[in-house]
C-alpha cells in the first residue's frame, strides 16, 4: 500500500529511496517493492525491518566509518531480541550485527562536513534488539545541515537543524545512496 499522506520515518525513507530510483509512478511501485522487501517478494518475512538491513541491498553503503573516522564506536547487537530474550517482531529471525556509529557527543564540524545531501541517517539506539530508533535524510541548505524526517511528535515531515536534533541522542549511523 502506498499512502503519501501518512507515514512513519521508515516508510518516508522507503518512499524517498524508491523515488530516487524511479522515472515514473510505475517504476516507483516496482522500486518500492525492491527497497522494502528482499528479492521484491512482498511478505512480512522478507521485509527489511531494520535500518542496517539496507546495507545488503547494493543500493546504499554504510559510510559511518568514512564520515566518523576515529570518532566511531562499535556495538555488537542481536537485532530482534529484547533484553528478556523475546522477539520484537514475532516470526522474524534474530540477526547478529556489528554496528558502527558516531556518538552524538563526537559529531563535530569534521563529521558534519563529510555528510552529504541525500545521506540516510539513523539515530543509533542502545535499546536491546534494535539498531536505530529513528531515521531521516541529511539535507544541506547553504551552510545549514538539516535532518529531514517524518516526525511522530509533529505528525508530518519536517526539517530540523541536525546538530541540535541529535544532541542527547546516542549517535548516528550513516548510509549513502549509490549511483
Amino acid at each position: 500500500m502506498i499512502d503519501l499522506e501518512a507515514m512513519d520515518c521508515f516508510t518516508f525513507i522507503d518512499y524517498v529511496e524508491a523515488g530516487r530510483l524511479s522515472d515514473s509512478f510505475g517504476d516507483f511501485r516496482l522500486h518500492l517493492r525492491k527497497v522494502r522487501y528482499k528479492r521484491a517478494l512482498v511478505s512480512y518475512g522478507t521485509r527489511r525491518h531494520f535500518f542496517t538491513d539496507w546495507r545488503y541491498t547494493g543500493r546504499v553503503r554504510d559510510v559511518t566509518r568514512e564520515v566518523g573516522g576515529e570518532r566511531v564506536s562499535n556495538a555488537k547487537k542481536t537485532l530482534n531480541r529484547k533484553a528478556d530474550g523475546s522477539p520484537i517482531l514475532p516470526g522474524i529471525p534474530e540477526r547478529e550485527r556489528r554496528i558502527a556509529f558516531v556518538p552524538s557527543i563526537r559529531v563535530d564540524t569534521g563529521v558534519m562536513a563529510d555528510l552529504r545531501t541525500g545521506d540516510y541517517a539513523g539515530i543509533y539506539t542502545e535499546t536491546e534488539g534494535l539498531d536505530v530508533s529513528h531515521v531521516g535524510i541529511i539535507i544541506r541548505d547553504g551552510r545549514r545541515l538539516l535532518f529531514r524526517h517524518a516526525s511522530s511528535v509533529k505528525r508530518k515531515v519536517l526539517d530540523q537543524d541536525f546538530l541540535p536534533y541529535i544532541s542527547g541522542k546516542p549517535g548516528i549511523v550513516v548510509l549513502r545512496p549509490e549511483g
